[in-house]
């Protein structure tokens, strides 16, 4: 993402998970570690998706240090995908290491915004998460977790009002119950093609 990139290896219960560092400019006060997940590993999901970079620019330009990691079983990371199980579980391990204390932010796209909801749910009594973003949220596909109400006011929910790999209205159907409100970019697609900066700018407006 640029010169400053520190590539990790970091432990996950498969083996080494390979991760990117990526770290605020010089002279803007430390925020806090996010970390960042990225869409379903069988369908070419890995760190370097474009809605993931977005994500990790944000947190960036925001003061946070951005952690990017490919799932088991993507790039250079040992193992096989573990139908979100193991992933969690992975995600989970992560945090600990590159984040053991100090303020926490969870993100993920897609299939990774299903992985990051259930972090934030798991860890919760221990290590509330101070920012959750879930964009794309895989809510017809896989279990997203319902979020502790006080998770609710930290929490930024985006999704394209036309994306046609999950259906607006299965986020609405998670979203409703917890009275979770949802940010629907018009015209968005599940990819955000030519969308980009508005979804950037409305996470940099959250963490703000």
């Amino acid at each position: 993402m640029n010169a400053q990139t520190e590539r990790l290896r970091l432990a996950g219960g498969a083996g080494v998970i390979e991760a990117l560092r990526d770290t605020p400019p010089d002279g803007l006060p430390w925020r806090g570690t996010a970390v960042i997940a990225h869409p379903h590993p069988l369908f070419g999901g890995t760190m370097d998706n474009k809605v993931v970079q977005t994500l990790a620019r944000a947190f960036i330009q925001c003061g946070w240090t951005a952690i990017r990691f490919n799932f088991r079983g993507v790039g250079g990371s040992e193992g096989a995908h573990d139908g979100g199980a193991g992933e969690v579980e992975d995600m989970i391990s992560l945090v600990g290491q590159v984040a053991p204390a100090g303020p926490l932010g969870l993100a993920g796209f897609s299939f990774g915004s299903f992985v990051a909801s259930q972090v934030a749910a798991r860890m919760w009594a221990q290590r509330p998460v101070d920012q959750l973003v879930l964009v794309g949220t895989a809510a017809s596909r896989f279990s997203v977790a319902t979020l502790p109400p006080e998770a609710h006011e930290r929490t930024l929910v985006i999704h394209g009002e036309q994306d046609d790999t999950v259906p607006l209205s299965a986020v609405f159907d998670w979203a409703r119950p917890q009275s979770l409100p949802v940010t629907v970019v018009p015209g968005g697609g599940h990819f955000f093609h030519g969308q980009l900066p508005l979804l950037k700018s409305l996470v940099v407006r959250h963490l703000r």
